[in-house]
């Protein structure tokens, strides 16, 4: 077999916030692949790193009355802790700020603009004249200017309640998030990358196998619009890197976050063997693999493949995308306590009973996977306590009892142990393809067999008449064979059990290749229970501890949870005109060349002659919902109000939903009992 040079990254999680769950998922699915390729005999390096630029880094450690740089410290010792405790094996985490990453900033900028591909022009932003700085999007906020919605509390460039795009500084009443003062407009000059430039050599590059195919067809959509260039510039005050030949001007976050990839990378070849050429130079053989959430799959596909093509670098072997993670069918919440942060779930449970759940859900594609917790503890507790570890505690004490922990130099049911062997192509190909689900399947149909074999044999009737018997032997020695392939195979989802059965096996680390041999006339350790059975009462004190702490951040600073002021007053009569009605949305689906919508077909009921009344309403909540999860909700919608002409069809109405955008949103689902047709009164 020829050895393979892999050089694998995840996203880089932001310092201005603890390692969560979500971030676990990700590095989970990373770590396990990793681990493969090294149980393989492959080559295989992991880097990652704290992305530690930009304004919010900057505010919230002025907030705490510390500098960036403590407040970026004490995160990463954080976040390295973290990931650690859930066995993610990363070679090197490091930090975008640092010395190596401002030299790789700098110079793959200074090729871009040597290349012609920086373009400079003066563009009017909000500035907030009390803070003194320019407000990205997120930092205004403001009433929706469409005069058929007008809702409030809407940020950036987009309303979340009806889709309606604009610029932020068409909001009306806009104000600063930070300072609540009013922005005002200003000039200044930003640099761009030109980005179109790069439309061919991104239409081949973003078809050529190294993307999955709902990515493929996302970049086909932005592709045949017409690209935009990418400003990438930020001016002062901003924590990051000053652009070089520039006074007050600093790279955007996004452009050396992924710089910060190769510069982990250098900073692991400083102390080691490994040459850092060798892995990113323009000819380099070496794969390269990015691990990444599907929501920034336009920063990972489009603008860092164009700049490392400008700047005299390969391009990534791959892409990997992978859709969010939610809790019990909704989007993790703090209030609800869903929001679990990695920290609260080590306080109350194993790491690998959530590397486990994880990976038997976990496939190749971009849809979101949900963590059921019910089904989280009973999956656990019946494949790994009830059929993996069963295994080695029915046959071990015999062994040890009887034979002084010597495993037979014969063994029984060698199909039963053959097949198992058999099946470790297939199973690695699994995990290698990313398809995690289906390779914790096989591995749990195996255990099934194997439970299987010693139900049949009954060594504990065997031990009733001789505790000495060969048979007894052989029989308990294909059992502890059957529990080691098993760990072989599961060794990259569960790291820390497989060494704990290495040590009780007292063998070497298991490799890939190991699962084609057997273990026999060899002496075993005594028995120890591996991994206890999930007690739903401590995932329940995770979700307590979690939901407690969101309540007492906001007691202690509500304004922070929750600043928006209330409209003003309306008479009765203006609220009467609204016709508000139950619904049930009848179906849900994405909308072809539209980031933020979902188009609804929503039920309200019939009408007086026994007529289906149903509507079709376009709703900016894609970013917090799917389209299987709202398919048979109630919601209330604004059944009066007049339909829209949207660029993606008619708009016949406005579904209610609360919150402050992006993920959280909240549609306003009407307890159950109510009906389609029904007026809110």
């Amino acid at each position: 077999m020829t050895q393979r040079k892999i050089l694998v990254t995840s996203a880089l999680p932001y310092a201005n916030g603890e390692i969560h769950l979500g971030h676990i998922m990700e590095a989970i699915q990373t770590d396990i692949w990793v681990r493969l390729q090294k149980m393989l005999g492959h080559d295989c390096v992991y880097v990652c790193a704290d992305d530690a630029h930009g304004t919010a880094i900057m505010l919230s450690a002025e907030a705490q009355g510390i500098t960036p740089q403590q407040l970026i410290d004490a995160m990463n010792s954080k976040h390295r802790q973290d990931y650690a405790d859930f066995q993610i094996g990363i070679d090197n985490f490091h930090s975008t700020h640092s010395e190596e990453n401002r030299r790789l900033s700098e110079s793959i900028y200074k090729a871009l603009d040597d290349n012609g591909h920086i373009a400079r022009r003066v563009i009017k932003q909000l500035f907030d004249p009390e803070k003194k700085l320019f407000l990205a999007d997120r930092y205004v906020v403001g009433t929706c200017p469409n005069p058929a919605c007008r809702t409030p509390g809407q940020y950036g460039d987009n309303c979340e309640a009806c889709g309606w795009t604009y610029s932020p500084a068409d909001l009306i009443e806009p104000r600063s998030t930070i300072s609540g003062a009013t922005p005002i407009e200003k000039e200044s000059e930003h640099y761009f990358f030109t980005l179109p430039v790069f439309k061919d050599m991104l239409r081949q590059w973003t078809t050529s196998g190294t993307l999955q195919e709902p990515v493929v067809n996302k970049l086909k959509e932005w592709l045949d619009d017409e690209l935009q260039e990418w400003d990438i510039s930020r001016d002062a005050p901003y924590f990051g890197f000053e652009i070089p030949g520039t006074t007050g001007k600093y790279f955007y976050v996004w452009v050396d976050a992924p710089i910060g990839y190769m510069a982990s990378f250098e900073n692991y070849c400083a102390r080691s063997d490994y040459r850092f050429q060798d892995y990113w130079q323009q000819d380099s053989e070496a794969e390269l693999y990015h691990f990444i959430g599907k929501d920034i799959i336009n920063f990972h596909t489009l603008f860092w493949p164009a700049m490392l093509s400008s700047a005299g670098y390969r391009t990534p072997t791959a892409v990997f995308a992978h859709g969010f993670l939610t809790v019990d069918g909704t989007k993790m919440s703090k209030s609800r306590g869903t929001f679990v942060n990695a920290r609260t779930y080590l306080e109350h449970l194993d790491p690998e009973y959530l590397r486990y759940y994880l990976a038997a859900k976990l496939s190749s594609g971009v849809d979101d996977l949900d963590l059921n917790l019910e089904d989280f503890a009973q999956r656990v507790n019946a494949d790994l306590v009830g059929k993996v570890v069963n295994i080695a505690s029915r046959c071990a004490g015999f062994i040890g009892k009887g034979f002084d922990g010597r495993l037979a130099a014969q063994l029984n049911a060698p199909e039963l142990l053959e097949q198992m062997a058999q099946a470790s192509g297939e199973i690695a190909r699994h995990y290698e393809a990313r398809d995690y689900g289906k390779a914790v399947r096989l591995i749990a149909a195996l255990a099934d067999k194997a439970n299987q074999y010693i139900n049949e044999k009954e060594p504990w009737v065997i031990a009733k008449q001789d505790r000495q018997s060969p048979e007894l032997q052989a029989v308990c020695s294909t059992g502890i064979n059957a529990f080691r392939l098993l760990i072989c195979y599961l060794k990259p989802v569960l790291p820390a059990m497989a060494a704990q059965a290495e040590a009780f096996l007292a063998i070497e680390p298991l490799r890939w290749q190991d699962s084609q041999s057997l273990l026999t006339d060899h002496r075993i350790e005594r028995f120890t229970p591996l991994m206890t059975r999930v007690e739903m009462d401590k995932v329940n004190a995770m979700i307590t501890a979690t939901r407690e702490e969101y309540e007492r951040r906001q007691q202690a600073s509500p304004e922070a949870v929750e600043a928006d002021e209330f409209a003003a007053e309306i008479e009765f009569d203006d609220f009467a005109k609204v016709d508000l009605r139950v619904a049930r949305i009848s179906s849900a689906e994405r909308v072809e060349g539209a980031d933020k919508l979902l188009k609804l077909q929503l039920d309200l009921g019939q009408d007086g002659r026994g007529n289906p009344i149903q509507r079709t309403v376009f709703s900016g909540i894609k970013s917090a919902y799917s389209p299987e999860q709202l398919t048979g909700k109630l919601t209330v919608v604004v059944a009066n109000l007049k339909p829209r002409k949207m660029k993606f069809g008619l708009s016949e109405g406005m579904i209610l939903a609360a919150g402050p955008g992006g993920k959280d949103i909240w549609l306003i689902e009407p307890h159950s009992g109510a009906q389609p047709g029904l007026r809110i009164t």
